[in-house]
């Protein structure tokens, strides 16, 4: 028997959802960029006042020849206020940018769960993650880097306003050096944007070819292919750290020319606020104000690599776009009739992709409480029309109806207690063993946990793990076989009034196929079954047996009276070839 079950050994492991589709994550606080736009202002203001006030009190030290301590006390105070409100600031932004990168994450995640499962795939697991990780935290620096961006303008654009308001002919020479400063910016940003959508491409490049790698990493060893897959997963890294250098190298080239033109254009103004102060015309507190406020206008450098990250972050957006366009699979308010014997019906029922028909005008009906086979050579459609049958995925044209009603009309949560699935690769999740096999819409109780184990033949090597049922997967060392048996278990815990077996018994040996079948057996008359299969016994057990060939219904009847066509009896011989 199957030890005893604690609360803790049923309970919600991460990533799992009470419900069969999680809700949206909430959005982030929309305060953060405001006060982030706020500090930065008041850091700015600050600056652009100490200034006036270090001249002012300059002039009034030369003129009294006294300290006046009330104005040294103001220059002290603004000096502490810039300095409050710039380091409030990058803690702010730091906040923002983290909380954005975590809501980011929670709603591209959110798509991808919300669409079809064959939308979702189009991406290699790979290039997802890329996207989901490195992609999403730089395109999450782009709303805190705009706002700082704007409140940095502000110091330099307030600073020339008060070069010009202490002295026109100052403020003049300040500008002429403007028009090239602002071209050098337009380059940055332009060449900035096109060399990090490349890096980023070839960054997503690795990612997929190693995922790929990793997944398939035993059938590397045997093949003996590993040198040429390293040379294929490495081979972007030329061409990736050429994109790194060419980065740099336009960095490098901004800097240069911002460390030439900078200085030049502060001296331009000291000399002519020089002359000025020379001719009577400038105070000696004017000129230390003069002075201080070409260093504030000529920090628009300063920008450079603000605007570079906004180049960087935008050119990340651009390739969540394709992510965040997902469409949700649209759902109704209907619930199936209470006691419905499960009966399916497929009518007329078309899939196009990849720019072909993968489904023709697919019909059949599998009465409640019966069991069909879906058989057919590889390509059937025959896991298609699984994945149809359940909604998993939506057909292009037709119907698809449970208890007369039609999925699309059906709320998610009840479709998803209404219809139990086991898959070939079925997938671990949760924290231990028993997470994996009562994840659903409602966790099923000890009792019907034991049940299930016991239905799909895997009792006995949970009863020898550890902690049992309660076992982290990790530390649960599963065969292929024992994997599928779980995931038949996580079917049979469910009281669904549908079970869609695709392939779900592929790497079970004959006798644990039957021990399955029978438990499959006994649900007959209270859950309709519909079993994708490539072995005859089990076709010839079935109700009905659904004979699938390029897309569409070949025949449908009992599995002795389609024995008697060749093609049909060829059609197992290859599987058993195989």
């Amino acid at each position: 028997m199957t030890r005893p079950l604690t609360h803790q050994a049923v309970r919600t492991g991460p990533g799992l959802a009470p419900g069969p589709v999680p809700s949206p994550p909430p959005r982030p606080p929309s305060r953060l960029p405001v006060l982030l736009v706020l500090c930065a202002t008041g850091g700015a203001l600050a600056a652009l006042a100490l200034p006036a006030a270090l001249g002012a009190t300059l002039d009034r030290i030369v003129a009294d020849g006294r300290l006046p301590w009330s104005a040294l006390a103001l220059c002290a105070a603004l000096t502490a206020a810039e300095a409050g409100f710039d380091a409030l600031a990058a803690l702010l932004g730091a906040t923002g940018t983290a909380e954005r990168a975590a809501h980011l994450r929670g709603v591209l995640l959110d798509r991808l769960l919300r669409t079809e499962a064959r939308r979702a795939s189009a991406h290699a697991p790979g290039d997802l993650t890329t996207r989901l990780t490195a992609n999403a935290a730089e395109a999450a620096t782009v709303p805190v880097a705009v706002a700082q961006t704007v409140a940095g303008v502000l110091v330099p654009a307030g600073a020339t306003v008060a070069l010009f308001a202490v002295d026109p002919w100052t403020g003049l020479a300040l500008l002429a050096g403007f028009p090239a400063l602002l071209v050098l910016l337009r380059l940055l940003v332009r060449r900035t944007s096109v060399t990090a959508a490349d890096y980023q491409r070839e960054q997503a490049l690795i990612a997929t070819r190693l995922t790929e790698v990793l997944d398939g990493a035993a059938t590397v060893r045997a093949a003996g292919t590993a040198a040429r897959e390293h040379a294929r997963i490495t081979e972007p890294l030329g061409r990736l750290a050429a994109h790194g250098r060419r980065t740099w190298d336009i960095h490098g080239r901004a800097a240069a020319g911002a460390a030439v033109l900078l200085p030049l254009l502060g001296l331009l103004v000291l000399a002519v606020a020089g002359l000025r102060t020379a001719a009577g015309a400038l105070s000696v507190g004017d000129l230390l104000a003069a002075a201080r406020y070409a260093v504030l206008a000529v920090g628009v450098g300063v920008l450079t690599g603000a605007l570079s990250g906004i180049a960087r972050g935008r050119s990340a957006a651009r390739r969540l776009e394709p992510l965040l366009a997902l469409p949700a699979v649209p759902h109704h308010g209907r619930v199936l009739p209470p006691g419905g014997a499960g009966t399916l019906e497929l009518r007329d029922v078309e899939v196009r992709g990849a720019g072909r028909r993968l489904l023709t005008g697919v019909s059949f009906t599998v009465p409640g409480g019966t069991c069909a086979a879906l058989v057919g050579r590889s390509g059937a459609g025959k896991s298609l029309v699984a994945a149809v049958a359940g909604r998993l995925a939506d057909p292009d044209a037709g119907t698809v109806l449970l208890d007369g009603v039609p999925l699309t009309a059906v709320a998610p949560e009840p479709l998803r207690r209404a219809v139990a699935y086991a898959f070939a690769r079925p997938a671990p999740l949760g924290t231990t063993v028993a997470d994996t096999v009562t994840a659903g819409p409602t966790r099923p109780g000890p009792d019907r946990l034991t049940a299930a184990l016991r239905d799909a033949c895997v009792t006995d090597h949970v009863d020898r793990l550890p902690l049992g049922p309660a076992t982290p997967l990790a530390d649960a060392p599963l065969s292929g076989g024992e994997h599928q048996r779980l995931g038949l278990a996580r079917a049979f815990a469910r009281d669904a009034r549908l079970l869609v077996l695709d392939d779900a018994t592929s790497s079970l040996d004959t006798v644990t196929e039957h021990r399955v079948h029978r438990a499959l057996a006994r649900r007959a008359g209270t859950c309709t079954r519909l079993i994708v299969t490539h072995r005859a016994a089990t076709a010839a057990a079935a109700d009905q047996v659904i004979w699938l060939a390029d897309g569409a219904v070949r025949a449908a009847g009992r599995h002795r009276e389609l024995w008697r066509d060749p093609e049909y009896r060829a059609l197992f011989g290859a599987a058993v070839d195989e």
